[in-house]
């Protein structure tokens, strides 16, 4: 199984990095599964060059910016709708912002993969699209983590194969 780690990056404190690598660890420890991490992987299938710049294009070269970010935009995407089992997307706070993540939903929820969203926010202030795509939503890591087992628990997944 492949789990997706999906939300903000771009405009997060910490590059949205922080409750990624408190979550993989789990999904591989825990569960036996693979973990793709879009904001450990920023080399993507950029060349050396479009990774050592893009970010600088953005306001220097707004074509080449672009061309490089197409590529990210192409290989994440590919990657949800061809290889992932389930997608996680952990969404903040209500002045959380992110270009890439509706679309991260949208392709999983077009292609039937599970979206299991956690966000400490009111389920009122969470974008009713982010709302559509996803299958179930949590209030904390904790209570996805308790539902990830009960779901994919290595005895059940044992038995699923015999």
């Amino acid at each position: 199984m492949l789990a997706y780690l999906c939300g903000p990056i771009e405009f997060a404190e910490d590059g949205g990095r922080l409750w990624r690598r408190k979550l993989a660890p789990f999904l591989r420890d825990q569960l036996g599964h693979r973990v793709y991490d879009p904001a450990e992987d920023e080399r993507k299938n950029l060349s050396e060059e479009e990774a050592a710049h893009f970010r600088e294009w953005k306001t220097a070269d707004l074509d080449r910016f672009r061309r490089a970010v197409r590529k990210i935009i192409a290989f994440d995407l590919d990657l949800i709708e061809n290889k992932a089992d389930y997608v996680i997307c952990y969404w903040p706070s209500e002045n959380a912002h992110s270009g890439g993540t509706s679309a991260e939903l949208t392709v999983a929820h077009r292609k039937g993969i599970p979206v299991y969203l956690v966000t400490p926010i009111a389920v009122d202030q969470v974008s009713g699209w982010m709302l559509a795509c996803s299958d179930q939503v949590f209030a904390s890591i904790e209570g996805l983590k308790e539902f990830l087992v009960a779901r994919f628990a290595r005895e059940k997944q044992t038995l699923l194969w015999k």
